[in-house]
């Protein structure tokens, strides 16, 4: 197995779970040492995709400051995939929309590359697409964050307080009750809730995965939105409007 392919698996079974040891790191990824599995896991450590506890544990780092975008992009890709081709569906000729920062809602992007929309984004991998496009875009000014591929801050919010959207795709690190939508960096909840309040339809495209996790920010409430994922749980049939994506599910309407 070359090491980007044992690497990306690696970081798939940390996310997971909170805390992953080495040992079963080993039973998982059958034929790889536990020499090469903790050589993998000091690169990922450096590179600051992972954090190594005492004892062994190995865990993603998140929670305090977002997962880098490098990270993510090897994180349930088919799952994203499916997730991004379903939310393009729902976006019509004509319409106006925002895209997000984040690896889901990038991948919308070559989904929509036929429609006659107007794309407004603070995704900065949005601009090495749009060559062959038929979309216009407009890429919003502000500060860039090169480990997210993302730009936000105070200028960014200014020029976003006057536009408006049809549809806005947003990106989450994580979604519960509580906790909301959320993200581990303040100013990309700020942007989130601006957008959010701007836009005709919400949605935001989170894998299941993201399921009941709580980071640093609350952007805005899961029943303010509409979100698409890849698999229903208790969370969203009780308290959320979803779709369950590729599935042309039937949207669920929260409980009074």
């Amino acid at each position: 197995m070359i090491p980007y392919v044992r690497r990306k698996q690696i970081l798939e079974e940390v996310e997971k779970k909170e805390i992953v040891y080495v040992e079963e790191l080993a039973q998982t990824m059958k034929n790889t040492s536990l020499s090469t599995i903790r050589r993998d896991l000091r690169i990922l450590a450096e590179d600051g995709q992972i954090e190594l506890l005492r004892g062994g544990g190995v865990r993603i780092k998140e929670d305090a400051y977002e997962t880098p975008i490098q990270t993510k992009e090897m994180l349930n890709i088919e799952k994203k995939d499916q997730i991004a081709k379903f939310a393009a569906s729902l976006v019509n000729d004509g319409d106006v929309i925002y895209i997000d920062s984040g690896t889901t809602v990038l991948e919308m992007i070559k989904y929509l590359k036929h429609k006659n929309i107007k794309i407004i984004t603070s995704n900065t991998k949005v601009f090495a697409q749009i060559a062959d496009a038929a979309f216009s875009c407009i890429v919003l000014g502000g500060e860039v964050t090169k480990s997210l591929a993302s730009i936000a801050g105070a200028m960014t919010d200014t020029l976003l307080g006057g536009m408006f959207f049809d549809k806005a795709f947003l990106g989450a690190s994580g979604y519960n009750l509580k906790s909301g939508i959320n993200t581990p960096d303040l100013k990309e909840a700020k942007k989130k809730e601006i957008v959010k309040n701007n836009s005709a339809e919400t949605y935001v495209l989170v894998d299941s995965s993201k399921a009941g996790k709580t980071t640093f920010c609350r952007a805005f409430g899961i029943e303010e939105c509409i979100i698409i994922t890849d698999e229903s749980n208790e969370i969203l049939e009780k308290n959320a409007k979803y779709f369950v994506a590729p599935e042309i599910a039937k949207e669920h309407m929260q409980k009074a």
